[in-house]
């Protein structure tokens, strides 16, 4: 929920982020690099504890990691490419579907439907070098598990533009809540103080910025522009391709999906990059770009992740920093126009609560295109 102690419409907006987690969606679990055939790991997503694996033949799946027997963690028991045995009573359990195989402690003349009973699972997709876990709305208190639905939709996939490219990908692990993560994510203004490098840019480099952006179905998008002038990479690029051809389109899209797609000619850069919640006040982002630009630069992609390390490195110790400010819930505020994202980050949330709460249709807090204008 927001708080305000000022009109909706007031320039300087008390806000308060809540950290409220938004269930009914794919979420990022895991690299897929992390994960051999016939293993197992261990995640937690928004507070689900859940055990990872891979089958012999190489798919993933993903169970909540606890047995319906007497919760123990699943994760403790034997894996044989195919079902997994808990280690307590030696319940068995089919990796995919979470259905009850064996219940060893049964006698011939007991008569339990043991194909009744399953392990919560959860689907589960491969998409750009990762695992994602569609992680449904939590059932009434106190309800079993049963035989899982369908996902609504397929997993998030970056736009590729070409048929060759190259594809790298990144994570770190904030100390804060997915509403701080996101909105500083989002956020327009800190990239001269955080993001300061002499192959990037500088204090100096300050200046006022415009962009136009449209509200799209559960989020919004700053609108196809020409890159930043004050960038180095930028200027690189346009030594590379047509500088008027050159364009920049960036989405958000709930629950916490930044894409941004760089267009050159016949040249590309696509990343997405989501702000996953572990818990309340723990969250991780991952950054995954595609490309074709520099595509055959000797050492291009271990220079282009040296980049986004430094970014999300910078990123993560201003997180760090920022929750020990946090600790003591300080009063806080978003100001037009460089927080207007932020702004229409918690009413899209908030719209999605609604929603889901009483039903009807989802209603949008941005309602027609708008610029705003900041200084960075």
């Amino acid at each position: 929920m927001l708080t305000s102690s000022m009109p909706e419409d007031s320039p300087l907006q008390s806000q308060t982020p809540d950290s409220l987690m938004l269930f009914g969606f794919w979420y990022r679990a895991l690299p897929s690099d992390k994960l051999g055939r016939g293993k197992m790991d261990t995640i937690t997503l928004l507070e689900q504890p859940l055990v990872i694996g891979r089958d012999q033949s190489g798919k993933a799946f993903a169970l909540r990691d606890a047995c319906p027997h007497r919760g123990m963690p699943l994760s403790c028991g034997h894996f044989d490419g195919q079902q997994i045995e808990c280690s307590y009573h030696g319940w068995k359990f089919d990796a995919h579907s979470g259905q009850c195989q064996l219940i060893p402690s049964l006698v011939p003349e007991q008569t339990l439907k043991i194909d009744r009973i399953y392990a919560g699972s959860y689907e589960c997709e491969e998409r750009d070098d990762f695992i994602w876990v569609f992680i449904p709305d939590l059932g009434p208190s106190g309800a079993g598990f049963t035989k899982r639905a369908a996902a609504p939709t397929s997993a998030p996939e970056i736009p590729k533009f070409s048929e060759h490219y190259k594809l790298a990908y990144l994570t770190a692990d904030l100390p804060c809540s997915v509403d701080h993560g996101i909105i500083g994510l989002m956020d327009p203004a800190h990239g001269p103080f955080v993001h300061q490098a002499w192959w990037w840019r500088s204090q100096k480099s300050i200046h006022e910025k415009h962009k136009n952006f449209e509200p799209i179905p559960y989020g919004f998008r700053m609108s196809a522009h020409t890159p930043s002038s004050n960038s180095a990479p930028y200027k690189l690029l346009r030594l590379y391709a047509d500088a008027d051809s050159i364009t920049t389109t960036i989405d958000f899209v709930l629950p916490n999906l930044r894409s941004e797609i760089i267009r050159a000619g016949k040249y590309w850069f696509s990343s997405l990059t989501t702000v996953t919640p572990i818990t309340r006040n723990h969250c991780r982002i991952d950054v995954v770009a595609a490309w074709n630009l520099f595509r055959w630069f000797p050492f291009g992609p271990e220079l282009l992740k040296f980049v986004f390390a430094k970014f999300v490195e910078q990123d993560r110790r201003t997180m760090e920093l920022q929750s020990e400010g946090l600790k003591h819930n300080p009063h806080l505020m978003l100001i037009d126009d460089a927080d207007r994202p932020a702004k229409w980050y918690f009413g899209l949330k908030n719209a999605m609560f609604e929603m889901k709460k009483n039903g009807g249709e989802f209603k949008h807090p941005i309602t027609s295109p708008v610029t705003l204008r900041w200084r960075s």
